[in-house]
Parts: C-alpha cells; sequence; structure tokens
C-alpha cells in the first residue's frame, strides 16, 4: 500500500509539473497574441529584441532562486548581491586597472561569497531564510554604496566590457539578425542550471531538503552542506547577473537592485516552481521570466502606468501561488487515497 501511494504521489507531480509548464508557456503565447492584435510595434524585431534583452538579467537571478526555492527557502539578496557584483567588477577593472576577466571573475565569485553567507547563516546559525536572505540584501546594498562612494563607476575606458552583453556574434555571422550577445548568455545559464538540477547530486538534494528535510537529515545526508551549496549557487547566479548589468549599464549602478528579488521570485512561482518546496524546474523558470518581460513591455506599449503594470504583475503572482496551493491539496488527497 505505501509502495502505491508512493507511485501515485510521485506520478501526480510529475503530471502536475508538466501540466504547470504547458499552462505557462500557454500564458506566455496568449500574452504575445494578446499585445500583437492591441499594437501594432509589439511584434517589431525592435521590440522582440528588447524583451530578449530585459528578460536575460531577470532570468539569470530567478535560475539563482528557483534552487532556493525548491529547498523551500527563499533569498531576498539576490538583487543587491547582483549589484554588488558589479560594483566590484567596476572597482577591480576601472579603480585598479585589473584584466577584464579578473574583473569578472572577482564580480562572480563577490556573488559566490554572499550566497555561501547567507547558506551558512540558514544551516548553521538556524536563522530562517527570509530574515538571512533580509540581511543579505541590506548589507549588500550598504556595501555597494560605500565602495563606490555612493557614485556610478563607467567602463568607458574599457569598451569591451559593454560588448559582452551588448554586441552580437550571431550578427557579425548572419547579418541583420542582431540579437545580443547577454540572450545566449541567458540560455546557456538555464542550460547549465537544468543540468546541475536535473542530473547532480545538488539537484537531487535540492528536491529532498524542499520536499521533508528532517527525513532527509535522518537519511545520512548532510543538510546543512547542501543547503549552502544551494544559496552559494545562488549567489554565483546573482554574480553572472552583475556582469550582464554592468556591462548592458556600461557602468555600476551602486543604488540599483532592490526589487530585482521580487521579480525573480515571481517568475520562478509564475513558471511552476513551489514556495513549499520539492517540485520545480528550469524550464518553468524561463518561461516565468519571459511572461514578466513580455507583460511589463506589452503594458508599457500601451501607455498602462507603471503603477498599474505592479498591480497586475502582483495579482498574477497571487493566482499562481493560490493555484500552487489547490494543486498540492488535490496531490495530497490523491496521495491519502492512494493509501
Amino acid at each position: 500500500m505505501e509502495v502505491t501511494a508512493r507511485a501515485t504521489g510521485r506520478e501526480s507531480r510529475l503530471h502536475s509539473a508538466a501540466t504547470q509548464k504547458i499552462l505557462a508557456f500557454g500564458g506566455l503565447i496568449g500574452l504575445f497574441v494578446v499585445f500583437s492584435l492591441a499594437s501594432p510595434y509589439f511584434l517589431t524585431f525592435d521590440n522582440v529584441m528588447g524583451i530578449l534583452l530585459a528578460t536575460t538579467v531577470n532570468g539569470v537571478l530567478a535560475l539563482g532562486a528557483t534552487f532556493v526555492i525548491i529547498t523551500a527557502g527563499i533569498d531576498l539578496s539576490v538583487g543587491t548581491v547582483m549589484t554588488l557584483s558589479a560594483v566590484m567588477i567596476g572597482v577591480l577593472i576601472t579603480n585598479w586597472g585589473l584584466p577584464i576577466y579578473l574583473g569578472l571573475l572577482g564580480g562572480v565569485a563577490t556573488g559566490a561569497l554572499a550566497g555561501l553567507i547567507n547558506g551558512l547563516t540558514v544551516s548553521k546559525m538556524k536563522v530562517p531564510p527570509f530574515v538571512a536572505t533580509l540581511g543579505m540584501m541590506m548589507a549588500a546594498k550598504g556595501l555597494s554604496l560605500v565602495i563606490s562612494g555612493s557614485k556610478p563607476i563607467y567602463f568607458t575606458g574599457t569598451p569591451a566590457v559593454r560588448g559582452l552583453a551588448m554586441d552580437s556574434l550571431l550578427g557579425s555571422v548572419i547579418p541583420g539578425l542582431d540579437v545580443p550577445n547577454a540572450v545566449f548568455y541567458l540560455f546557456g545559464a538555464a542550460i547549465v542550471a537544468g543540468l546541475i538540477l536535473g542530473r547532480t547530486i545538488l539537484g537531487r538534494y535540492a528536491f529532498a531538503i524542499g520536499s521533508n528535510e528532517e527525513a532527509t537529515r535522518l537519511s545520512g545526508v548532510n543538510v546543512d552542506f547542501w543547503k549552502a551549496a544551494v544559496y552559494m549557487l545562488a549567489g554565483i547566479f546573482s554574480g553572472l547577473g552583475g556582469v550582464i548589468i554592468g556591462s548592458r549599464l556600461n557602468s555600476a549602478q551602486p543604488a540599483l537592485g532592490a526589487g530585482y528579488e521580487l521579480d525573480a521570485i515571481a517568475a520562478v512561482v509564475i513558471g511552476g516552481t513551489s514556495l513549499s518546496g520539492g517540485e520545480g524546474t528550469i524550464l518553468g523558470t524561463i518561461i516565468g521570466a519571459f511572461i514578466m518581460s513580455v507583460l511589463t513591455n506589452g503594458l508599457r506599449i500601451l501607455s498602462v502606468p507603471q503603477e498599474w503594470q505592479m498591480v497586475v504583475t502582483g495579482g498574477i503572482v497571487i493566482v499562481a501561488v493560490y493555484a500552487d496551493r489547490l494543486r498540492r491539496q488535490r496531490e495530497d488527497r490523491m496521495l491519502f487515497e492512494g493509501g
């Protein structure tokens, strides 16, 4: 009976995950259709490229947030850690004159260190993830302002930095198809994240911790270690976000970053990752990130005030969370009936 119940629950979760991705993708297509009919400017090449570019930063941050949320945690620091990483890149390259590759590595390492501190605070000090990452969010913002002197750091002396994200390798091969490199960074990061989540021990333990942390601990898994690793991975993705945003803006803006964490979490939730932990996919997160960008872009084209854009986005997140709750209740009933 127990085996049957487990099989039923597992099949139900797999079916629900597939359904969630289909619904999210259908929602994305629906938004494209609605905004295309509402405005002739929506499906222009330049606007579509704008949507792709706008998704790069939020998408990369959301990838890291996916791992954390799968463990039933939360990371409110991804946005300001991204900013701190960008500021460190600016300091290392512009102020210290280090080679670009060392500056970029330093920025990503900064994100990794911040993520590791988050992970140790949560796993070893037993501070709730919300509180731990809220503290890091404020600390990273403060450090960004202190290190930069509260002033932007520009990369005008190193044009190659801007070229990292804004040049188009594809456009140099196929004239006219000027897709910014940053878009391919996002897709490359998504592939790596998907492999980590689906093919490595870190991914398996992330799901196990999110499903039942105590049972995972009792089975002999070093839960504290793998939790710290997950938060560190989220920090690495924030560092990559710092590389992309710094390159896009051709500067490190120390006041930037607040609000990105909410967009990233919204993308993860809309993509079907459960805030209760134990469920989620990278594909769903990428779809969720594109839904966020398409929605923002379409509403802006229709001249909807930013205040109402936030209301619409918030409403969608609430609906997504409520739908996840209903889905989980249905799965629990099926598991109970199967037992």
